[in-house]
């Protein structure tokens, strides 16, 4: 599988583009069926040790991260100094540039409408169903629900048959969150889990990793004045391999005055909510049913069968994620147009 090309289309352009797969003949080595008999090797692998070890090598020390490549994937990934916030001479570590800040009020305009749903991330995206009734029901092949809110979640009827949208955020994105929508924060916790790849090599061989993974998970109420009106959403950030922490840091203004999140509080759509720190991960986002209707473009994209994609190969049926910006649209509420 890791032979097979994953391409995507980048949104802004509508060009398909080849993704470059950092250490994937390691990570298809590692999720390979041939290594069944030694389930200990990516047990290992998937250790908060290891991941720490490999973040460190890649991220902080420089002669590592010269000999693995990093160095030289972050200079040829077409990362935009110009959106940098503050002086280029600071970001003198691979670290500092995936922790960057970024000029996004002005770089990722937020979209015009009060109550779209956002993209809550630089990411690749993929919206589907939980309702197997849907065209876009997906097998589940991402997630385990419930296991994706936790086992002893009581949110977990909330969300049974609704929408949900995976963004998967590659080594030389924008690393910061933000809030998909406006509301208040009825929950916050977190899940314990490993720290399994967010490569599509991995989605493909490891059944629903984004289950398996530590994550924080966050339930909005936005049915609450200035809200989004989109009922419960569940925003869920998955750590992954080389990610050692997710941290809380919401502002309501740029950076400025970051604080932890926390019941009760007021997120507003397009601030920044948290940090990950570092490596590559993801964020999905669950909606209850018949709350969302999804950006036309993204579930188009999805479908053409004309892009070469790991996860086409995996389903025996086209899925394409699309290349979204940060506080782009993802959705309106049901029955409203964009």
């Amino acid at each position: 599988m890791n032979r097979v090309e994953h391409r995507y289309i980048d949104r802004a352009t509508g060009n398909v583009v080849r993704e470059h797969l950092v250490a994937d003949a390691v990570i298809g080595a590692l999720y390979s069926p041939a290594l069944e008999n030694a389930p200990w090797l990516t047990r290992l692998a998937s250790s908060r040790r290891v991941s720490s070890v490999l973040g460190y090598l890649n991220y902080d020390n420089l002669m590592s991260s010269r000999a693995t490549g990093m160095l030289r994937f972050l200079r040829e990934s077409g990362i935009q100094l110009s959106e940098f916030v503050g002086n280029l001479s600071e970001y003198d570590t691979p670290r500092k540039i995936f922790e960057r800040q970024i000029r996004y009020w002005n770089c990722r305009p937020m979209h015009s409408l009060p109550r779209a749903a956002v993209c809550p991330a630089d990411a690749r995206a993929l919206v589907g169903s939980m309702e197997e009734t849907s065209g876009l029901f997906l097998k589940q092949k991402f997630f385990s629900f419930p296991e994706l809110l936790g086992e002893s979640s009581p949110w977990q009827r909330s969300f049974e048959g609704g929408d949900y949208a995976v963004f998967r955020l590659t080594p030389e994105k924008y690393h910061y969150t933000h809030s998909p929508v406006s509301g208040r924060v009825l929950d916050l916790y977190s899940v314990a889990g490993r720290y399994y790849s967010c490569n599509p090599n991995a989605a493909v061989q490891l059944l629903t990793p984004f289950s398996k993974n530590r994550r924080v998970v966050t339930i909005f109420d936005t049915d609450c004045a200035s809200g989004s009106a989109v009922g419960r959403v569940a925003m869920i950030e998955v750590v992954a391999l080389m990610v050692g922490h997710i941290e809380q840091r919401y502002s309501e203004c740029r950076y400025e005055n970051p604080r932890s999140v926390e019941k009760g509080v007021f997120l507003r759509a397009g601030a920044p909510k948290a940090l990950f720190r570092p490596g590559s991960s993801t964020v999905v986002l669950l909606f209850q049913p018949n709350r969302v209707r999804f950006a036309k473009d993204l579930i188009e994209n999805q479908s053409r069968g004309d892009v070469q994609s790991r996860f086409s190969a995996m389903l025996g049926r086209p899925l394409t994620e699309t290349d979204v910006a940060v506080r782009s649209l993802l959705a309106m509420p049901a029955g409203e147009e964009a």
